[in-house]
């Protein structure tokens, strides 16, 4: 029984040619065989049909396991190419031998043979399938030569080995070349690959700086169209509101009862919050500030739910802070800072109900100080957190896709981190991480290059206040 073991072809590139090779050699095995099968059974008239049949029958079987492993991926025998020489020598041999000798028209399957080694194999194992064959064919030589029928030294017969020789050399120089192209396009295909692949990573990467780009002039515009409604808000409902104060404070000053100076304060306290949630207003709206500044932590998050506790969706719930005792002072873009704390806050009051509780919790490590935001709400569906901080992307009916996307960009440019640190069907945790900056010691700060630096240690820091 001929052995089946196949093993792994050494490269890729090689296998590649080999399988394309094996289907080449199947196709010119299957015609050998037809075209046998007519010299046989229709053109010849061989007194040894039947044994000539069962020879083509034979290599009708290992034709047809050739097929089967091609059709799988595999090459049969992939790792014994001289037995399949010395066997296809041996097959024609007899083929030949039954038939009519030296002289028989199976003398063409020599060079099929040679013509399948040669596409195949290396250089090397095609001229050994080459001696093989003149092996095979000058024993058939020799045994009719016995025999009084031939002489070996006959013109034919040397000119057949002739042409099995000239055969072999051209089918190896034409498989060299094929194989050196097939190469060469190989290292082609593979460098176009390389560079269609990094095409795409360039495409991806100015696709993803145009939306980038994109999101933040939205975010401007939309921040520059609220600044000019609050500054037109304040200044017409400013001016009315400063001339009621004058008259309350006109009124205030005639002699009149207990009573009515009181509920002339009251009014007059009342004006005053009005002028400063407008002020808070027209703060806000104002172009951010780029410049960098020592502050406390927790004057920022004050200062973000200072605006916060305006929001419609604030009614009914609750915030709840938790401030570490010993936090580090940061120096950064506090405007910004404070943008990103808001957003992050409105996020967590539009994923809860009524009922529910924001809270709000800092802590610090040697490196960082963290302030930690938990929502009470339902979570983020786990195929979201992918995209979370994606431009565009949101779940909200009413959403822009662009709030956290924002917060990253601009935690990124101030030096700190943004991520989702809890998410669950009990609630959403956000994580905004601020690098450490040691706290003044009570001088002044000066702004040096793009970073403040503390002086004249006798003058109380203004940055104790939370300004240069």
């Amino acid at each position: 029984m001929l052995p089946t073991t196949n093993y792994p072809l050494p490269t890729s590139q090689e296998a590649s040619w080999q399988l394309s090779a094996e289907a080449i050699t199947i196709r010119i095995r299957w015609f050998g065989l037809c075209v046998g099968y007519l010299l046989v059974n229709v053109i010849g008239d061989s007194p040894e049909r039947p044994m000539l049949n069962a020879i083509l029958l034979l290599g009708a079987v290992y034709a047809l396991l050739d097929t089967w492993w091609s059709f799988n991926g595999k090459v049969f025998l992939s790792r014994w190419p001289l037995f399949i020489s010395g066997m296809e020598a041996v097959f024609i041999g007899l083929l030949c031998h039954f038939d009519k000798g030296i002289d028989s028209q199976f003398q063409f399957y020599y060079f099929l043979s040679l013509l399948v080694c040669g596409i195949r194999h290396s250089p090397t194992v095609t001229l050994l399938t080459l001696l093989c064959h003149v092996a095979s064919y000058s024993t058939l030589a020799i045994i009719e030569s016995s025999q009084g029928e031939v002489n070996v030294l006959d013109l034919e017969f040397l000119l057949i080995v002739i042409l099995m020789g000239w055969l072999t050399w051209a089918i190896t120089a034409l498989a060299g070349l094929l194989k050196e192209t097939g190469e060469r396009l190989g290292e082609v295909n593979e460098q176009l690959r390389n560079e269609q692949a990094l095409l795409e990573q360039r495409i991806q990467q100015r696709t993803r700086e145009l939306q980038q780009s994109q999101a933040l002039l939205v975010q401007q515009e939309k921040q520059a169209a609220f600044g000019l409604l609050a500054a037109g808000i304040a200044h017409e409902v400013g001016n009315p509101l400063a001339a009621i104060s004058s008259l309350v404070q006109m009124m205030d000053r005639r002699e009149l009862d207990s009573y009515m100076h009181e509920r002339l304060h009251l009014v007059d306290e009342q004006l005053r919050r009005i002028q400063g949630i407008l002020r808070e207003l027209v703060n806000f709206s104002r172009p951010a500030s780029s410049n960098v500044v020592a502050c406390d932590i927790h004057d920022v998050i004050e200062a973000a739910l200072s605006i916060a506790k305006y929001y419609k969706r604030k009614k009914g719930r609750t915030i709840e802070t938790r401030y570490a005792a010993e936090v580090s002072w940061i120096e950064t873009v506090k405007d910004r800072l404070t943008q990103v704390v808001l957003n992050l806050v409105l996020n967590a009051l539009d994923a809860t109900e009524e009922g529910t509780t924001l809270h709000i919790s800092t802590r610090s490590d040697d490196r960082w100080i963290y302030v930690e935001i938990r929502d009470e709400g339902t979570g983020i569906a786990f195929e979201h957190l992918p995209r979370l901080f994606e431009p565009y992307f949101t779940t909200k009916a009413t959403g822009t896709g662009l709030g956290l996307f924002v917060c990253k960009d601009i935690m990124e440019s101030i030096d700190g981190r943004i991520s989702l640190t809890a998410t669950s069907a009990n609630g959403t945790t956000f994580t905004v991480s601020v690098p450490i900056t040691p706290k003044p010691t009570g001088g002044r700060l000066e702004q040096t290059g793009d970073r403040l630096v503390e002086t004249q240690p006798s003058l109380r820091s203004a940055a104790e206040h939370g300004a240069t």
